[in-house]
């Protein structure tokens, strides 16, 4: 702080301080008025034009990406096959419920035991508002979608080794760091460091948009006061009637708050990114309602169980070797005038492709993620009857990261499935260390170390590792600036007849939004190429 406040900011200093002071939310705003953040450029359907008669395309794997480039080149006319590993289609976006089983690498198998009605999205489990592409073909296709709560002020921020291991609300952390934070630059306001870059009026506005931002009284300080109960909660919530006055909470000092570390989460933008803001939503019933949506329009040209294991292009088409997975029986061929390949880069990498040498070192270059979701079948929904959590997520340094409430069947009473972990890097590698049923112990572990209810409530779970997946090898492709710089356009390129797309063909890695506006890039390229052809 007193490196900025040594020197007149730049722009580019005033955004780093305000998204640290005040979380991405700010930020962006900050952005917007300054003319620095834009919209997603998704301005409408794409309109491929007929495709010249007889023109057949393979498409290979029935993830979101394949399925919009199915239904589109469909309907421009194209003769279109899709091959699909899995008994169903979707990809990543999935949805487990009860009966549902799943075989991960090294042979485990789980069977899901939840109760009807009751699921786990063990992959994208929320849609941001400027996804407009996705949301676009929700409305098409009739999906129905209710809100998404990312940030409830009322979970919990959980520091194992601060506040005797208590979890802090939400809305006393963002508060109190608010208010502090406030505090500091109403003093350097007042003490005349920012002369050189602020006017005397700016600076009498600037020091009211303070005292009001971070609840702070006349004299410009942050401490125990109406208006801070007002942000961070009271010790004693108003009432009506007798004894109905209410008590004002005592904010953290700043020490402890600072060595909590819990301001990371609010700092590191993890509930405040520019993807987590307001509003998002989710599929009523489960993230795979817009999956099966995409099928019932292109049914009839997915081949389900579908293995790939080989693919060959010339000068004439390209032909896709594959096993039936469920029938077995000796390999069969396919073979289109041209291939579109959704099949993600982990996998791609370990079936014979004949690319050329930059796409080839493009599909060798990029590793894809590890990351685990487990969830868990409770007796009753505790986190909303007992301590009024009503969806969104709690965020702990403990090795489960995460505790998602879910949003479907909210202040419904009964049972729920609550996100019981969701992890990434080694934590996701040390939990797949572990059996499923030995992962799901340990979540509850952790988990009662914020909800001491776990271990009484607790029925049944899954635990899903991505990097164990057989069919996707991790949750999401892992670029790094220098391999986007080397590799990425090389990616994208159409090779002869052979063209990619995907979410690792994107700069929406690990979002559905990515894979579908990839696909729409790739199909439209892909056109032009056989329209000039």
């Amino acid at each position: 702080m007193s490196d900025f406040l040594s020197a007149a900011p730049t722009r580019r200093t005033l955004l780093n301080v305000i998204g640290i002071a005040a979380g991405s939310s700010a930020l962006y705003m900050a952005m917007s008025e300054l003319g620095l953040a834009r919209e997603s450029d998704y301005s409408g359907p794409i309109k491929l034009g007929p495709a010249p008669k007889g023109a057949s395309v393979l498409v290979l794997g029935a993830g979101l990406a394949g399925l919009v480039a199915a239904l589109e080149l469909s309907r421009a006319g194209y003769k279109v096959t899709v091959l699909e590993y899995n008994d169903r289609v979707g990809g990543r976006n999935w949805t487990i419920r009860g009966g549902d089983s799943y075989t991960e690498l090294g042979g485990a198998t789980q069977t899901c035991r939840f109760d009807p009605g009751l699921y786990l999205n063990p992959g994208p489990w929320r849609i941001p508002y400027h996804h407009r592409a996705l949301l676009d073909y929700c409305t098409q296709l009739g999906v129905v979608l209710e809100p998404f709560v990312q940030v409830n002020y009322n979970a919990f921020l959980h520091a194992k080794d601060s506040f005797g291991g208590k979890p802090q609300r939400f809305r006393q952390v963002i508060a109190d760091f608010n208010g502090h934070v406030a505090e500091l630059l109403a003093k350097a306001t007042s003490q005349k460091r920012l002369d050189e870059a602020v006017t005397t009026e700016d600076a009498e506005i600037l020091l009211q948009a303070l005292k009001g931002w971070g609840a702070l009284d006349s004299e410009y300080r942050y401490r125990t006061s109406e208006a801070a109960s007002d942000r961070r909660g009271y010790a004693k919530d108003p009432g009506g009637g007798l004894d109905s006055l209410a008590i004002p909470s005592e904010p953290v000092g700043l020490s402890d708050l600072l060595k909590s570390r819990l301001w990371q989460t609010l700092a590191g933008g993890v509930v405040n990114r520019y993807e987590f803001q307001s509003a998002l939503f989710q599929p009523v019933g489960g993230m795979d309602m817009i999956s099966k949506a995409f099928f019932r329009k292109v049914e009839k040209l997915v081949r389900l169980d579908s293995k790939v294991t080989r693919i060959q292009q010339d000068a004439s088409g390209v032909t896709v070797t594959f096993q039936d997975t469920k029938r077995g029986g000796p390999p069969q061929t396919a073979r289109a005038d041209w291939c579109l390949c959704t099949i993600p880069l982990s996998v791609l990498s370990q079936i014979e492709l004949n690319v050329g040498p930059a796409m080839q070192a493009a599909i060798d270059a990029v590793p894809y993620e590890a990351s685990l979701k487990i969830g868990l079948q409770m007796k009753r929904r505790f986190w909303e009857e007992d301590e009024a959590i009503f969806g969104g997520i709690s965020y702990t340094d403990l090795p489960i990261q995460q505790i998602g409430y879910p949003q479907h069947g909210v202040a419904g009473g009964g049972k729920g499935v609550l996100l019981g972990a969701y992890t990434f890097g080694p934590y996701a590698f040390e939990f797949t260390s572990l059996s499923p049923a030995e992962r799901i112990a340990k979540a509850l572990e952790y988990g009662s170390r914020l909800h001491p209810q776990y271990k009484d409530e607790f029925e049944n779970g899954i635990a899903v590792g991505w990097h164990r997946v057989p069919w996707t090898l991790g949750c999401a492709g892992a670029w790094t600036e220098e391999t986007r710089e080397r590799h990425y356009q090389n990616l994208c390129a159409i090779d002869g007849r052979i063209l990619l797309a995907g979410e690792h063909a994107s700069y929406l890695p690990a979002w559905q939004e990515g894979a579908v506006l990839s696909s729409l890039d790739a199909i439209k390229r892909l056109h032009q190429r056989v329209v000039s052809a």
